[in-house]
């Protein structure tokens, strides 16, 4: 029997590691295929189909289970990631570094959402109910610590490198070869310090088409809960804007102003985008959690969809005003990021509880693939749009897209446990 590891030696770096390379796939590689010279359209779609792995791993996440343990996955992936991570760092320099980096982004992303499925699922086998609830805090912080690392300190650390040695694509190389020197140093790490819990054991006499018919009639389950309709828009709709500035967000602030953007350098970005945002988007998470411990999410589903929405505004100003001044900028890049982690917590809220019942993890992952798909298809669009109208007429647009979230809003069925 292997000794009982202490939590703290192993949650802060696992969650660290679980948030990593996401923002790497989603972020970093938005920012860095901008200052590469490739078109908004280009990085929009193409980095958008990278959300696809989080919408389908509902559809694998059963065979984690079924192969090996999920202590193995854990450590095994995180090695796959930095893989992943040396494979963009090589392919940066070359001729066809879009086409060779994107395959590596795959990789990264396939092997991110499975090392979702296996951590997740190892954090509920290592602790007990009471270390759980006590974690749930810290997972969360370090998680966030990771989005702040990859925006922040990653982008300005390459900006640094762009600056000092005049070489944008050395510059993002080290910075990937950075990356999977951690993720290499994480796998290592895990693979020793990860405890052994005794129900966290390949599983006996279970077949692959007995996986599948129990997954089947999770997916069926879920299609017949009360307020089915009303709850997909949801998920679809809520992020509707959200999705498409979030693609272009970045573009924006590193454009010349010869196009409409506000030509701020990398290691600006990184910090107004990557520090100051993510900063004021974990205290607008923190206090989104509090309002509705306390009033409930019916009472604040309203005001928490306003919240989201009406930040959108900051970048039609920014458009529009195109100011200099980097404190205007970063509290108006601030505010939005604020709004958007008060308002976001409505949305995992309610993800919880529709899903509650006999297949809870099995229907929040159905519903965290819907979350993913509504980030995916119309970020895949949004560098097109961007294109065709120019800056200006495209936060215009996303201000249209944030609207009808509020024609499905009156029609969702929430628990009255939330009241």
């Amino acid at each position: 029997m292997k000794e009982k590891r202490n939590p703290w030696a192993w949650i802060p770096t696992l969650y660290f590691a679980e948030g990593l390379p996401y923002v790497a796939v989603m972020t970093i590689s938005v920012i860095m295929y901008k200052r590469l010279g490739v078109s908004n359209t280009d990085i929009a779609l193409y980095t958008s189909w990278l959300y696809l792995p989080w919408v389908i791993k509902p559809l694998w996440s059963p065979f984690v289970d079924l192969i090996k343990t999920k202590r193995w996955w854990v450590y095994s992936m995180q090695l796959l990631i930095g893989a992943g991570m040396a494979g963009i760092a090589f392919t940066i320099p070359t001729t066809f570094f879009f086409q060779a980096s994107l395959a590596f982004f795959w990789l990264m992303a396939f092997s991110s959402a499975t090392h979702d499925i296996a951590a997740d699922g190892f954090y509920m086998l290592g602790l007990s109910t009471d270390e759980q609830a006590f974690f749930i805090g810290i997972r969360n912080t370090f998680y966030r610590i990771a989005m702040l690392t990859g925006q922040g300190l990653l982008v300005m650390f390459a900006g640094f490198l762009e600056t000092s040695t005049g070489r944008i694509p050395y510059a993002w190389s080290i910075t990937f070869f950075v990356l999977a020197g951690i993720f290499i140093a994480a796998s290592a790490w895990h693979r020793f310090i990860l405890p052994y819990p005794a129900e966290d054991k390949q599983r006996s006499g279970v077949t692959a088409n007995s996986i599948l018919m129990e997954f089947g009639r999770t997916f069926v389950d879920f299609f017949r809960k009360p307020g089915i309709v009303p709850a997909l828009l949801f998920m679809l709709t809520y992020r509707l804007g959200e999705s498409q500035l979030v693609k272009m967000a970045s573009p924006f602030l590193l454009d010349g102003k010869e196009v409409g953007g506000l030509g701020l350098s990398t290691a600006r970005v990184g910090f107004t985008y990557g520090t100051v945002g993510v900063v004021s988007l974990m205290i607008g998470g923190i206090l989104g959690g509090f309002a509705i411990a306390k009033g409930g999410l019916k009472k604040w589903i309203w005001p928490m969809a306003l919240c989201l929405f009406i930040p959108h505004l900051v970048y039609l100003y920014l458009s529009f005003a195109m100011p200099d001044n980097l404190w205007i900028i970063n509290t108006c890049v601030g505010f939005e990021q604020f709004g958007y982690g008060f308002g976001f917590t409505a949305y995992t809220m309610f993800l919880m509880l529709f899903s509650d019942g006999e297949y809870k993890t099995s229907h929040y992952a159905i519903c965290t693939g819907f979350m993913a798909l509504g980030m995916m298809l119309p970020g895949m669009v949004s560098g097109y749009i961007q294109e065709l109208i120019g800056y200006q007429s495209f936060f215009i647009w996303v201000l249209i897209s944030g609207l009808p979230i509020f024609f499905v809003l009156p029609f969702l069925n929430i628990k009255s446990k939330t009241n």
